[in-house]
């Protein structure tokens, strides 16, 4: 008898093992989503991260909700994320200042970059460019080098605060030119440009897009892109690596992270709504005039290997120069 009970559950139990769970056979997304943009709406940052989510959300069938979060150079957004559920339907737009740099300089941040969040995907970098007042007499990375450590007052450069991109470029610079420079911080980039062109500043570095109009107005000279090629919104403008400066490479750049714990296979179709989404030629041209240049991540562990690579890189200066958030 006790046999027999036992053959007929076979068959019951073989078609139960066989059946997903319902967490395995869950639709997903099932629900809208949310990004996590740690600025305020309108800057740079905000319009890469509305792009973005737009194009997702028409491939993943669900609306991506925008949420700024912004404050304490991204800490507060990135936060947000790092204790949210982890079930895929909430990510972030990190970017190297307030996701990766922030974590430098910062000296108590509540997570961790690597333990508290997975890789989705790389979206792009928008090179920084160094420029200068018209005032200087340099046109060449070669001329401000020489004109730095000739100089009985360090050169000052502006940017956008401590601690952020345009903070640790500056560094670099310092560092590479052998020559001591003062570093002016400001609360924005609108701001430090102002100063700059004022004269009451020489250099500022930052991202291409806020800078353009004024390279074209004669307000500010560019002197080098801080990467290995040239870009495409300011093609007459020469990278740092072709002047012979191969380490002046610095970038704002951008990719989605989640909570860590989220399901492998959820992350995989977050990662393939990005790059499908990044593949829009409309896209691409929308993100170029931000002056991001698209490199889609062929793996989301790629991204988490860029972003080890460049914590590397930058460690090394913030060490080298003490340098922290004020």
């Amino acid at each position: 008898m006790q046999r027999r009970t036992a053959l007929m559950l076979i068959p019951a139990l073989s078609a139960a093992l066989a059946r997903p769970s319902a967490a395995q056979s869950a639709p997903f997304p099932d629900r809208p989503l949310r990004m996590v943009i740690p600025f305020a709406a309108g800057g740079s940052n905000d319009i890469v991260g509305r792009v973005i989510a737009e194009g997702m959300g028409a491939r993943l069938g669900q609306t991506i909700v925008v949420e700024n979060r912004g404050g304490a150079g991204g800490i507060l957004g990135n936060e947000v994320v790092a204790r949210a559920p982890k079930d895929g339907h909430t990510f972030l737009l990190g970017g190297s200042g307030s996701f990766l740099i922030s974590s430098l300089v910062q000296p108590r941040i509540p997570y961790d970059i690597i333990r508290d969040f997975t890789p989705i995907g790389f979206l792009g970098a928008a090179p920084n460019v160094i420029t200068v007042n018209p005032g200087v007499a340099a046109t060449t990375m070669g001329e401000l080098r020489d004109l730095a450590r000739g100089s009985r007052v360090p050169l000052s450069y502006a940017s956008p605060g401590a601690g952020t991109t345009g903070h640790l470029l500056g560094a670099l610079l310092s560092l590479v030119f052998g020559a001591e420079m003062e570093h002016v911080p400001y609360r924005g980039t609108g701001p430090a440009i102002t100063d700059v062109l004022a004269g009451r500043v020489q250099i500022l570095t930052n991202a291409a897009a806020p800078l353009r109009p004024h390279i074209a107005s004669g307000g500010l000279r560019a002197i080098a892109v801080a990467a290995p090629r040239r870009l495409a919104i300011l093609p007459e403008v020469s990278s740092a690596v072709e002047q012979g400066f191969p380490d002046v490479v610095s970038s704002t750049w951008y990719g989605l992270l989640t909570p860590s714990g989220v399901p492998a296979e959820r992350i995989g179709a977050l990662h393939a709504a990005l790059n499908a989404t990044l593949a829009d030629a409309a896209v691409q041209q929308r993100l170029a005039e931000e002056g991001v240049e698209v490199e889609p991540s062929t793996a989301p562990q790629d991204f988490g290997s860029f972003i080890e690579r460049d914590r590397q890189r930058w460690q090394q200066v913030v060490t080298r120069t003490n340098i922290r958030a004020e």
